[in-house]
């Protein structure tokens, strides 16, 4: 065996794969700009359409008490074909269902093969009528979805497609959640932290090019204001810090819970045998009761968290408010609906930490004056008990919040989420949607096992692979390890050559077999908590 090399021998493929690997970095910069403007436009006009759903639906609700039964009756009948034409599309293209950021996970692991057309302009369209029409979805996942298409579409212009796959597919996704929340930080984090846990200078270049393009564009419609204000709120004090510890340990519970309805509604429809036509009618259906009874819980819920900032309300009606919109959530995320969870869960979190904060001030724990610090550090807390990105969790909420002042708490309630939620070892909610994705949609993925593709592995602490000569590696079969990227320095690894930690493994393989070995090559690469 020469260095970790096995039955490749198609030179057809291999040598414009190498040649190509060391010359096409400033190409793929420039594409990700492009990507993150296109990316950019295309999310602004799917804000400004919900937008204007969301103003259009509220004063439906609010006139449609008066009106006469043939009209009321007419909605609930544009609602039922709505959810038929919904249920039609997601039943003949199953990858635009639901957030969408499992399926560019499975993309980039090589697991889905997602087509962005006409997938891209299905999943635009169904956004907007499903969440417009006031399911209790989020725009955000929709977004890296979008952007991850927008990436996929420019390889269709690649003389080296397999290669620039990754960079482009990732930069559309920084670039729909920078443009989502206006918070080009966070959608690099995100996209590294959560999609990829690890990253190269490459990847990380690429990623903050594409992000600041599409939140420059987002910003030139909807201005350098941060997408929530909260400006007033003071800084919390160091004495009502292991207030924020004890919430983070709720949270961390609640985010759970949350997991696990998802994941049961998804069940429930199965269950009860309702063909997936006919799935996003019973949320539609249920959407128009909330809608003329508690209009706050439909729709993705940025208008609510705002006014929680300024309305008060009562703990018995926000304990109502949190008890209808998880459970409203749950049910139109399980349907299959195109739509995401990102501002639900956040709205979520921000219920629990009001109401914690709320008891504590009624107990006279905790001055009133910072009773919304509770509510911020909920958002961050329930964001990393169910996404497990604790990172993502603090600087999305410092970003969307435009105040640094809350980064000392939001970085304690988030630990405390992230430590209890290892205790109780539940997993990210991505990963366990992606494997239910496979699960229920085996054959989604078909390689070409002509086409070579390089694959980038990290190395971690403790991993198996750290300090092991890679002669002493039993390599995947199939497989070639063609270079080794150790801080700015890259070199051909001979068979004495150890690998150590923070190593980026370069390895050769099949486009067919990609999937199941960078699977294999990354679990092997991973510390043993990952």
């Amino acid at each position: 065996m020469s260095v970790a090399s096995r039955n490749i021998t198609d030179n057809e493929s291999i040598l414009p794969t190498l040649n190509f690997w060391y010359s096409f970095r400033p190409v793929l910069f420039a594409k990700s700009i492009i990507v993150g403007v296109v990316t950019g436009f295309l999310v602004v006009a799917l804000r400004i359409g919900l937008t204007a759903a969301h103003d259009i639906r509220k004063s439906l609700y609010e006139a449609l008490p008066e009106k006469p039964l043939p009209i009321q009756l007419g909605w609930v009948f544009l609602l039922v074909i709505a959810g038929l034409l919904i249920g039609y599309t997601i039943k003949r293209y199953p990858l635009i269902r639901g957030s969408g950021i499992p399926q560019v996970k499975g993309a980039l692991n090589r697991q889905i093969r997602l087509s962005w057309f006409p997938e891209l302009f299905l999943k635009f369209f169904g956004g907007i009528v499903g969440i417009g029409a006031g399911l209790s979805l989020g725009r955000e996942g929709p977004c890296v979805q979008l952007g991850s298409y927008v990436g996929l579409s420019m390889l269709h212009h690649s003389k080296t497609p397999n290669l620039e796959r990754k960079y482009l597919i990732t930069s559309g996704a920084a670039a729909g959640l920078s443009a989502a929340f206006n918070a080009p930080l966070a959608g690099v984090i995100f996209v590294l932290e959560e999609m990829h846990k690890s990253f190269s200078p490459l990847l990380l270049v690429c990623s903050m090019a594409s992000s600041t393009a599409a939140d420059f564009v987002a910003s030139h419609f909807f201005g350098l204001r941060p997408i929530f204000d909260f400006h007033a709120i003071n800084v919390i004090p160091q004495e009502y810090f292991h207030f924020a510890i004890i919430l983070g340990i709720v949270i961390a519970f609640v985010g759970h819970l949350f997991k696990k309805a998802l994941y049961f509604f998804q069940d429930f429809y199965v269950r009860l045998r309702i063909p997936v036509i006919l799935r996003p009618v019973l949320p539609l259906l249920l959407s128009v009761l909330l809608g003329l009874y508690c209009f706050d819980v439909t729709g993705g819920g940025h208008h609510l968290i705002e006014s929680l900032c300024y309305d008060n309300k009562t703990l018995l009606f926000l304990s109502v408010l949190l008890c209808l919109k998880f459970l409203f959530t749950t049910l139109c995320y399980g349907s299959g609906n195109p739509g995401g969870i990102f501002l639900p869960l956040l709205l979520i979190g921000a219920l629990v930490g009001q109401i914690y904060g709320g008891l504590l001030q009624a107990f006279g724990l905790i001055d009133s004056s910072h009773n919304m610090n509770f509510m911020i550090m909920g958002m961050a807390a329930n964001f990393t008990a169910i996404v497990r990105a604790p990172v993502t969790g603090a600087i999305l909420i410092l970003e969307m919040s435009g105040n640094f002042n809350h980064l000392l708490g939001l970085v304690g309630v988030c630990m405390s989420t992230y430590l209890v939620g290892s205790f109780i070892k539940s997993r990210p909610v991505y990963d366990v949607l992606l494997d239910r994705l496979i699960h229920r949609n085996p054959g989604i993925f078909v390689g070409n096992e002509r086409r070579k593709v390089i694959l980038e592995i990290p190395v971690s602490i403790d991993s198996f692979l750290e300090h092991k000569q890679v002669a002493h590696i039993d390599w995947p079969e199939g497989t070639v390890l063609i270079g080794i990227m150790r801080g700015e320095k890259e070199f051909i690894p001979k068979p004495k050559t150890e690998i150590l930690p923070g190593d980026q493994l370069l390895i050769l393989a099949s486009e067919e077999d990609a999937g199941k070995v960078q699977m294999s090559l990354i679990a092997m690469g991973a510390s043993p908590e990952d």
